[in-house]
């Protein structure tokens, strides 16, 4: 057994390889014809072709993380078809390789790329996306979100906080930063507007060019606002850079933990926090879709290819990859808008997925 499952598993490998391979490159070139029109941008013309190509190459563990599933998929396909046609999957069964056993196969052999897939999207892919992003806007921008910047909130015991930023810088600064202060009656009480912030040190942010307003209004006969100008101040605040950057950057792209601490955030200042928990479900059962693509592929083997080539069955794989990618972002949308619940918007697809999966073995593996 173990020579079987040596001798599938670098059959496996090399096909999936390979096809990852293949759409890293057509991905990753299609990043390089988009950005190759922003060349010669920014300051002095500073945006250049390497400059470019280190921005796509950044792109590259997204891509990866997004594609996985999908080349699992049309890899492993590929690989019972062929061991179909050459009647080397029939020599296997003769020689004692039943159905269960190479189910049980196939699913250790997805469980390794489900850890690939959850290392890549927790890990790699947040930290990679966000330095293409801080990279790109050295020379074309800064990060900004429409026309009013980002916006926060953050509750405490007697008062709360709204707070805006208008733009990330490359360097991880905030500029434009306004932050209104409401009583516990919702008046407002103060507004600190700053030129530049910065994060730290602890939990806090340090504040360049500072006005502060102050509205002295709880008795109408002596109402007056007082106004200060500071270079430096220390704001005490629990807001870290990656909530910041969250409302900045897509939900899609931020790291399990990451949006699971900044749902908790938003719960705790009473704020929507729909379509951040549909991504982190998605998080969740995203990896386990690998487990789904190679049982879906296992039905392959079982089918005969003496008259016919396999080109048709590697074709209906790219197809069904593609398919689940769009219902896996349909039903995310779907879920945001009648507010369904987050894990049943997000695990939706993959159960579907796993059932026809299920239902093939069974028809085509068991029964036949």
């Amino acid at each position: 057994m173990k020579t079987i499952r040596r001798m599938l598993y670098s059959e496996l490998l090399s096909a999936i390889g390979f096809v990852t391979l293949g759409f890293l490159v057509l991905f990753s070139f299609f990043d390089l014809v988009d950005e190759l029109r922003l060349l010669g941008r920014g300051v002095g013309g500073s945006y250049q072709l390497p400059d470019a190509l280190l921005y796509v190459a950044l792109l590259i563990p997204t891509h990866l993380y997004d594609l996985l599933p999908i080349t699992v998929l049309i890899g492993s396909i590929y690989v019972m078809a062929r061991l179909a046609k050459s009647s080397e999957f029939t020599i296997l069964r003769t020689s004692g390789l039943g159905p269960w056993r190479v189910l049980d196969t196939l699913l250790s052999f997805g469980l390794m790329f489900a850890l690939l897939t959850l290392a890549v999207g927790d890990y790699v892919s947040p930290v990679s996306e966000r330095g293409a992003q801080l990279l790109k806007a050295r020379f074309t921008g800064d990060i900004t979100v429409g026309l009013t910047g980002a916006w926060l909130k953050e509750q405490r015991a007697d008062h709360s906080w709204a707070v805006n930023v208008s733009q990330l810088s490359a360097n991880g600064q905030m500029r434009g930063v306004r932050l209104f202060e409401f009583d516990e009656r919702g008046f407002l009480v103060s507004r600190i507007t700053a030129e530049r912030g910065r994060f730290g040190p602890g939990e806090s942010w340090t504040l360049d060019n500072v006005r502060r307003d102050r509205f002295l209004t709880r008795d109408p006969a002596t109402a007056r606002v007082e106004h200060a100008v500071e270079p430096t101040l220390r704001w005490d605040t629990s807001l870290s850079a990656e909530m910041v950057a969250a409302t900045l950057l897509r939900p899609d792209r931020m790291s399990t933990f990451s949006l699971f601490e900044y749902i908790g955030h938003l719960k705790t200042n009473s704020q929507t926090a729909q379509v951040y928990e549909i991504e982190f479900w998605r998080r969740i059962f995203y990896p386990v879709s690998c487990l789904v693509m190679v049982v879906l592929a296992l039905p392959f083997a079982y089918l005969h290819f003496r008259t016919s080539g396999i080109t048709g069955y590697v074709f209906g794989g790219v197809l069904a990859g593609i398919s689940f990618v769009i219902l896996n972002n349909l039903f995310g949308y779907i879920g945001n808008l009648n507010n369904w619940l987050p894990w049943v918007a997000a695990g939706v697809p993959g159960a579907i997925y796993m059932v026809l999966s299920l239902a093939a073995f069974g028809w085509l593996v068991l029964r036949r």
